[in-house]
């Protein structure tokens, strides 16, 4: 049973809360349903929610549990060569990695000792409502100087993370890796590594997100120095082509960063691979970044991306990968001998995160090194195809709702069906319906929408997109994607472009009775 919420709610989680309490009203660009009385919603703290995760142990639990202590807190962290002063899990960034099997129960016991309200979201996985840690939604936000236990069974193997859910605060150094093992996993790779990329600005020369987005929010664009075209236009091509050389336009973000990281250090400092020539190593690659979509390359190698956002797909080998924000992928690399930069890009931006992979001989790369594989077509998620086993069966959605992308030019405030979240009325769904959400873009700005609670396919002419969570959908275009309503509760969609978020585009889907 979750907790009372306190007195002080935000003005957000307070009108929330109060969607929650009240009749849910069908939303203006919906479609499907009928007419009779008002639906009720179904609450985080409801049977339905509690009868889900029964299930879920009785069908596929294994009987493990796996225990992470995650303590929030100030800290000064070495970025290699660079000493900032930022927030942080146990005092290191990336967190540490939380690895389990799927079917384990996790419990994991956040303690806070930041000077503000947290909680942890759980990135990619289709757990319990109540532990996926939305404040005002799902839990209440957990205090300074206050633990919270989230416990819940882990029902999906792939590469997820872990971040909070409170206004800008994974834009500092609160991420970990989340990486549930696929019993079946093992047969096409050698060894592993986790790929964490980032974008850094937090305590450089005393700046922080939140003084970056106030500066978004009072006209500060040129503060990032990118002179970027936000707006939305009218009478546009909403099937206009992209070029794949370049698939998210010319505006792919609203700040410059700093520094780019991978697994939260520098190039001066560099992360490394240490493997084998032959060696078949598996990159498990999580854009933890808030505002860059980031081209990732290994230096004289070919990448074969075998999973997104987890699940399977049919692999696609080339030169590099464009990886959004929330994005995961899983490749494979069968390495040669010598000493080789594994790169990412900052799209559209300037600067970028270096590692090294080294199986033998050779000297210092230097990390401004650029390898000519990022000069290709990148790889995107939206050209892969799902494993024929993880497919969802081919069924006419039950209910559609449309997501129309939008910004108000008047200001920095980011909408969705012409509401911030403040204002935003639920989207309803009821238990066992097939889905579809329409993400129509009406921006000249790329968005990585993500989906709480949920994984999607990307709706083909086949049956045969990708299996995802997180979705980029790219300027004056339209993305369809089709789930099956089977975890009750109330879970988000937003823009997993941080600043966008916070300025007001998510929304969330209902489950009603």
């Amino acid at each position: 049973m979750i907790e009372q919420f306190p007195g002080g709610l935000s003005r957000r989680n307070f009108l929330v809360l109060a969607g929650l309490g009240a009749a849910a009203t069908v939303a203006g660009c919906s479609r499907g349903g009928g007419a009779g009385p008002a639906p009720t919603a179904i609450g985080p703290d409801s049977t339905a929610v509690q009868a889900a995760e029964q299930v879920r142990r009785a069908n596929i639990g294994t009987g493990n549990t796996v225990t992470a202590s995650l303590r929030a807190r100030p800290t000064r962290i070495d970025l290699g060569g660079v000493q900032v002063d930022t927030w942080a899990y146990n005092d290191r960034i990336p967190g540490r990695e939380i690895r389990l099997r799927r079917g384990d129960l996790l419990r994991a016991e956040l303690t806070n000792d930041l000077p503000a309200e947290s909680t942890i979201h759980w990135h990619g996985l289709a757990l319990r409502n109540d532990m996926d840690g939305v404040p005002g939604l799902t839990q209440p936000a957990v205090a300074p100087n206050n633990p919270f236990t989230y416990e819940f069974l882990a029902p999906d193997a792939g590469t997820h993370w872990l971040h909070p859910h409170v206004g800008m605060q994974f834009d500092r150094g609160l991420y970990a890796p989340v990486i549930v093992e696929d019993p079946a996993d093992g047969a096409d790779y050698d060894l592993e590594t986790v790929v964490v990329l980032d974008d850094w600005l937090d305590g450089v020369t005393g700046r922080t997100p939140d003084q970056q987005l106030d500066a978004l929010r009072q006209g500060g664009m040129p503060m990032n120095g990118m002179g970027m075209d936000h707006g939305g236009m009218n009478g546009m091509d909403m099937g206009a082509q992209t070029d794949p050389a370049n698939p998210l336009g010319d505006d792919t973000g609203d700040v410059q960063y700093p520094y780019y990281l991978i697994n939260g250090t520098l190039g001066a400092d560099p992360f490394t691979v240490r493997a084998r020539p032959g060696q078949r190593v598996r990159l498990r690659i999580i854009n933890a970044g808030a505002d860059t979509p980031f081209r990732l390359a290994v230096g004289g190698h070919q990448l074969t991306v075998t999973h997104s956002d987890g699940y399977p797909v049919q692999p696609v080998t080339g030169s590099s990968l464009l990886i959004g924000m929330g994005e995961r992928f899983d490749a494979i690399v069968t390495l040669g001998d010598g000493v080789f930069p594994l790169v990412a890009s900052a799209e559209g931006k300037q600067g970028q995160g270096f590692a090294v992979i080294r199986t033998g001989a050779g000297g210092r790369l230097d990390p401004a090194i650029r390898p000519a594989e990022l000069d290709a077509p990148p790889i995107t998620g939206l050209a892969l195809r799902a494993r024929e086993e993880v497919r969802l069966d081919l069924r006419n959605p039950d209910r559609v709702h449309d997501l129309l992308l939008g910004m108000d030019m008047s200001g920095y405030r980011w909408t969705i069906n012409g509401a911030t979240y403040d204002e935003h009325t639920p989207l309803e769904i009821a238990q066992g319906q097939r889905v579809r959400l329409r993400f129509v873009n009406q921006t000249m700005m790329f968005h990585p929408m993500h989906l709480h609670g949920h994984t999607f396919q990307v709706v083909d002419d086949q049956g045969a997109g990708p299996r995802k969570d997180t979705t980029l959908v790219l300027p004056n275009q339209t993305v369809e994607v089709d789930l099956d309503a089977d975890n009750p509760g109330q879970w988000l969609v937003h823009c997993h472009n941080l600043y966008h978020g916070e300025a007001g585009m998510m929304t969330t889907l209902s489950y009603t009775e």
